[in-house]
């Protein structure tokens, strides 16, 4: 028995398939090169817009402190100018005080000089006259006894007129001064603030350059990010196209080997006749189970005493680890707490006051307190003051302070802006 072997035709269809697979996953590979040029672009144009934001929110931030040095070097002068009302009202008191001890004083001047003139000036009258011409050993002892009670009250009065004259002399030096200090301050104020103004106005300038820079990057990053979109569109699109080829393949293949089977069943069939034919089969299956469990877990945060940080170095140092711990927390204007939330001056005058000091509770009047040091003497503790700004020195190079609403009390390059002078308080 003859049996004629057919050249199969899905041989030459498998292999365009495949070929056409090959084609589909090139295609692939230059769509993944193309996503990958455009990832690196989109990477950098995002690293861009990152860098001009870091930029861009640190202006804000400096602005942010700015805005609240103005208004605390506002609240100093509403504060000096009350000072300077009520030494007003003091200055007019004192000078009713004063028109009233001159008044005073011309008229112990004037009683004076009647008396000197009855006594002295009155011809050539003199004390040994009036002794000489008494009438007797009594009326002289009576005369001696008189001029002695005038020479008396004379230089009472004297000495009354001169302390007069100086304590209207004190108290016009001392009302003087006063009044020139106040005017020093207010005046220093308004200096601080012209120049607080004049710098915001440049950080608002700066900030909107920022936010132009900022658009057009953004814009960039964009484009690429929508070139990735339709890069990955692209790549699923032939994903998709190579999977169907395969699909297509793998039919192809099952045909080709159901055909080869029956080609061989014939074969079998032929040779048959004396054998007897046998087959078997076998089956498997595997079943698996993956189990997992997780626990969540919750803490919160406390804050230890100044007294527990007694024997950690010095009082400085102790001062500086204690106000590190409430790093975190929210920048409060006008506020003292240093959980809740405290501005800057109200920060470092809750820590001071936690050890047992007194100091200002305004940034302007703790640049005046304490002894001044250098900064390249500035130890841990010490207060380093800005214009509008204080903080606390902590080492290395930086200081932890209640910096702005949006980022709270944190630590910051002690240089980051100039410093007015380091006032050491321990």
């Amino acid at each position: 028995m003859a049996i004629l072997v057919v050249e199969p035709v899905w041989a030459t269809t498998i292999s365009d398939l495949e070929k056409q697979k090959q084609e589909l996953e090139q295609q692939k590979k230059e769509a993944d090169e193309k996503k990958r040029q455009e990832q690196q672009k989109y990477n950098n144009a995002s690293g861009k817009v990152n860098a001009i934001q870091s930029e861009a929110d640190e202006v804000g931030e400096e602005i942010d402190e700015i805005d609240a040095a103005l208004v605390e070097t506002i609240a100093s002068v509403e504060l000096i100018e009350e000072d300077i009302e009520k030494k007003e009202g003091q200055i007019e008191e004192t000078t009713q005080e004063l028109a009233e001890a001159i008044a005073t004083e011309e008229d112990q001047y004037a009683s004076m000089k009647l008396r000197i003139k009855y006594l002295y000036e009155k011809g050539d009258t003199t004390y040994l006259q009036i002794l000489m011409e008494s009438r007797s050993f009594s009326d002289m002892l009576n005369k001696m006894d008189y001029v002695e009670q005038l020479y008396a009250y004379d230089r009472e009065r004297l000495e009354e007129y001169q302390a007069a004259r100086e304590a209207v002399e004190a108290l016009k030096q001392k009302l003087e001064e006063e009044r020139a200090e106040l005017e020093a301050q207010e005046h220093e104020l308004m200096e601080e603030k012209e120049s607080l103004e004049i710098l915001l106005a440049k950080k608002q300038e700066e900030y909107e350059d920022y936010e132009v820079q900022l658009a057009h990057a953004r814009q960039e990053a964009a484009v690429f990010k929508a070139n990735i979109k339709k890069q990955n569109d692209e790549i699923r699109k032939l994903e998709a196209e190579a999977s169907k080829k395969q699909s297509e393949i793998d039919a192809a293949k099952k045909a080709e080997e159901e055909a080869r089977r029956a080609q061989e069943l014939a074969l079998q069939q032929a040779q048959r006749e004396a054998q007897e034919a046998s087959g078997d089969s076998q089956s498997s299956s595997k079943n698996t189970e993956d189990k997992s469990s997780g626990k969540s877990s919750s803490s919160g945060k406390s804050y230890a005493s100044a007294s527990n940080y007694s024997g950690t170095g010095s009082k400085g140092q102790q001062i500086a680890n204690y106000a590190c711990q409430f790093i975190g927390n929210p920048y409060v204007p006008g506020g003292t707490s240093l959980t809740e939330g405290a501005d800057c001056s109200g920060f470092v005058w809750r820590v001071y006051k936690d050890f047992g000091y007194s100091v200002p509770r305004t940034s302007y009047s703790l640049r005046s307190s304490g002894s001044s040091v250098s900064y390249s003497e500035a130890q841990p503790g010490d207060v380093v003051c800005y214009a509008g700004h204080v903080g606390i020195y902590i080492g290395n190079g930086q200081i932890v302070h209640a910096s702005t609403q949006r980022t709270g009390i944190k630590i910051t390059n002690a240089t980051y802006k100039e410093i007015l002078s380091v006032r050491r308080i321990v």
